[in-house]
């Protein structure tokens, strides 16, 4: 199901979104590891993705916000866009949404539950860092005023439980958090190694202060410099690209006091971003939405 159906529908609606984007054709191939003559083929003669995420009992809607999510990661590393697909499926196999496809495919598989028992919410000893991110990101989906900061590359919310060494020991949101008709939406359950980039940047500010052990990243623009600057936060700023992480640790070893926010302006092909952090996720979960009623109270 995922070699048939899942991969070439999610392969032809991010090639097609690429392109829309301006992206070369033998450029959108080296990224998907295709030819360029597939490439050349989604774009004139793309339909199926719909028809075959459809066949698995998957809206075209939440198809379109996968690819999204998809195409994202892979501008900026292959290997992200490989662990968010993974995350994907995992997360469809685990939730049983692909298990009427599957028995209607295989009936003696009717009685069958293995996927989600295998890929499905696991208990565990720190289950309490997961249900800490979850109860964080169910304070930005009740928040309509949120929605007006998340960037284009959409929100994480990371937490580092105590002996955090790696992102693999981070508890994120996997697919990450989207805007879904004008509100925040998280489509999984947060997990340990769900994130990358938000994790090591929060690993980088622990190492020198461990009390920060939480991150989200959200926009940066002249009116958000403006709000953070009124709120007083301990700002940083450091050279943006997709190089943020390389160094943060020695620059942040010159700081002497508390970071609540680092200022990514961005580079070729990175938009600017902003970095909150807290000693929990709840904590910047809250100032992430007073953020951003603070923006909406500005116009």
């Amino acid at each position: 199901m995922m070699v048939d159906s899942f991969l070439p529908a999610m392969r032809e609606a991010v090639a097609k979104k690429l392109v829309g984007e301006g992206y070369s054709q033998g450029r959108v191939a080296a990224l998907l590891g295709v030819t360029q003559a597939s490439v050349s083929l989604y774009v004139k003669f793309g339909g199926r993705s719909s028809s075959l995420l459809a066949r698995l009992g998957i809206s075209e809607e939440q198809g379109a916000l996968y690819a999204s999510l998809l195409a994202e990661d892979l501008k900026k590393s292959p290997v992200y866009a490989v662990n968010t697909l993974y995350s994907l499926w995992s997360d469809a196999l685990g939730r049983g949404a692909l298990c009427g496809s599957h028995r209607k495919e295989y009936p003696a598989l009717s009685e069958c539950s293995m996927c989600v028992v295998k890929f499905g919410p696991q208990l565990e000893p720190s289950g309490d860092a997961v249900e800490q991110v979850a109860s964080a990101v169910r304070v930005l989906e009740g928040s309509s005023a949120f929605v007006s900061v998340m960037p284009e590359v959409s929100v994480n919310i990371a937490y580092a439980p105590l002996g955090a060494k790696s992102a693999q020991d981070v508890v994120a949101v996997p697919g990450r958090i989207v805007k879904v008709k004008g509100m925040p939406r998280s489509f999984m359950k947060p997990e340990y190694g769900a994130s990358t980039h938000v994790a090591n940047v929060l690993l980088a500010v622990l190492s020198s202060d461990e009390t920060r052990r939480a991150a989200m990243n959200i926009r940066y623009d002249a009116k958000i410099d403006s709000v953070i600057r009124k709120m007083k936060l301990g700002v940083l700023r450091v050279k943006g690209g997709s190089l943020i992480v390389e160094g943060l640790r020695d620059t942040l070893n010159k700081v002497d006091r508390q970071i609540d926010a680092l200022v990514d302006p961005g580079g070729p092909g990175s938009e600017p971003g902003l970095y909150l952090f807290g000693e929990d996720a709840m904590a910047v979960a809250e100032l992430g939405v007073k953020v951003a009623r603070s923006c909406a109270a500005s116009r």
